[in-house]
């Protein structure tokens, strides 16, 4: 299983006027734990895009259970849930230093060309970094 996880502490620039993480922050959240797990996997995005590759996200789910507050310490856990295709599935929790789930996430990129901006298959240099049988 490809799996990362990042520590971030919520800055007061990211609440809203109840000193709770703005909802609208959240997609930065994910984006930091899917920069993570890909510099592990061995790349970055800016090698991606050097190789005239971009990842825009397509879908986004998020299903919030706790609020986060400002200063609050919090784990985003990231998982390549799939990757087949055209497609990456990612997968995330947010918890909080304690182990308190506060949301559940899900984000389906695609695989874009840089030049002709149209969808195209994974590139083989993206496929060899996976481990064997790590994703559906």
């Amino acid at each position: 299983m490809v799996k990362s996880e990042c520590k971030i502490r919520v800055r007061y620039a990211e609440v809203d006027r109840m000193g709770y993480l703005h909802h609208g922050n959240y997609a930065a959240y994910f984006e930091a734990g899917r920069t993570d797990l890909l510099r592990e996997l061995g790349i970055s995005y800016r090698q991606m895009e050097d190789r005239g590759v971009l990842l825009p996200v397509r879908d986004m789910q998020i299903r919030y259970l706790v609020p986060i507050g400002y200063d609050d310490e919090v784990v985003v856990s990231t998982r390549l849930k799939q990757a087949t295709g055209a497609s990456l599935v990612f997968e995330y929790t947010i918890s909080g230093m304690n182990g308190m789930l506060h949301c559940e996430a899900k984000t389906t990129l695609v695989f874009v060309d840089a030049t002709t901006r149209k969808p195209m298959r994974s590139p083989a240099f993206f496929n060899q970094l996976l481990p064997s049988g790590s994703v559906e």
